[in-house]
């Protein structure tokens, strides 16, 4: 699918360094915040999580993250060629962040922002039934901008793929669109994630042309896709998705996925985990797995196993990105 090109996948997306520890939902109630949220929060607050966090007796796991990056770090342990694009800044985190996602095998090169805010940092709070509640200050990660595109990078990647989080500031979406241009022009593929019922609620309109006129491959969730459309009724939201010609991806949790595309329908159950420890990165891992996959030449039935295969993986542990070896997860499984 894209043998002559530097990159199979390139993604653009918030450079967020994650910042995890377990805790007890008691730890969450005394600060007042709500078990299982995800929420934006200010820089002094980050602080404050920040330094109170650890207390649960494991210290804090620090490693880059974000939706798009999560993604193609999982796509590149199963053989893509990766890329990335965001912005942090030049401080310690930045660091962190750029050396973690190379040791990776990801490709990044953005510059690190000598002003501006610090780079942007998600505040993980793992709780004993698995679930996590997110903390995320934005920071740098919001300043990207169309000086940060390299416009060769994208038209020698054979799938642009963008994340919904980084829609909502003017700059990163003008970015963003500049970079799908770049895409199309090249003959390339744009691929995009809904991210999280918020963003659709917030940009259902730019989400929904660009689903209609510019997106190859999209990935949501069952409530993403129905926040889409303004319905509750999921058959009658994927009935509208099928409309389009693109290949449209619905994430079901512990029922799998369905996949919509070439005029088909296909439903792929599941994986079964022994113990669901954290949630953090199923979806990114999901999306990673699947344009692997997709890269490889596989069937839509079989990317969306493979999906789920990574996505399985990523929440039996804690993090948002795999431990086990991924091949051998999927060789075992289809071979």
């Amino acid at each position: 699918m894209t043998a002559n090109r530097r990159f199979d996948i390139l993604a653009m997306g918030n450079a967020i360094v994650d910042v995890i520890s377990r805790e007890t939902p008691a730890f969450l109630s005394s600060r007042g915040i709500q078990h299982g949220s995800m929420r934006l929060i200010a820089a002094d607050e980050a602080e404050a999580l920040y330094a109170a966090m650890g207390s649960g007796g494991e210290g804090l796991r620090q490693i880059s993250g974000g939706s798009a990056a999560n993604s193609v770090v999982g796509a590149r342990l199963l053989g893509a060629r990766t890329a990335f694009v965001g912005r942090v800044a030049a401080d310690g985190l930045g660091t962190c962040f750029t050396d973690d996602i190379r040791a990776a095998g990801v490709h990044f090169a953005t510059a690190p922002a000598t002003t501006g805010n610090p780079t942007g940092r998600c505040l993980i709070v793992v709780t004993p039934d698995g679930e996590r509640t997110m903390n995320t200050y934005l920071g740098a990660c919001q300043e990207l901008d169309a000086n940060d595109l390299d416009a060769e990078l994208v038209a020698a990647s054979g799938i642009l793929y963008l994340e919904g989080y980084l829609w909502d500031p003017a700059a990163p979406r003008a970015a963003m669109q500049a970079a799908i241009k770049v895409a199309r022009e090249a003959g390339n593929k744009v691929a995009f994630t809904l991210s999280d019922v918020f963003c659709v609620n917030g940009h259902r309109g730019d989400f929904r042309d660009l689903l209609a006129s510019h997106v190859d491959i999209m990935f949501g969730n069952e409530n993403e896709v129905k926040s889409l459309y303004q319905t509750d009724d999921i058959d009658a939201a994927m009935a509208e998705l099928a409309s389009h010609a693109c290949i449209t991806v619905v994430t079901r949790s512990e029922k799998g996925a369905v996949v919509i595309g070439g005029g088909h329908r296909y439903e792929v159950g599941g994986e079964h985990v022994a113990q669901v420890v954290d949630t953090t990165g199923a979806g990114d891992l999901f999306a990673g797995g699947f344009m692997a996959a997709l890269v490889e030449g596989r069937s839509l039935p079989d990317c969306a196993r493979i999906g789920c295969i990574s996505a399985a993986e990523v929440i039996s542990h804690v993090g948002a990105r795999p431990v086990a070896d991924l091949p051998a997860l999927v060789a075992a499984k289809l071979g």
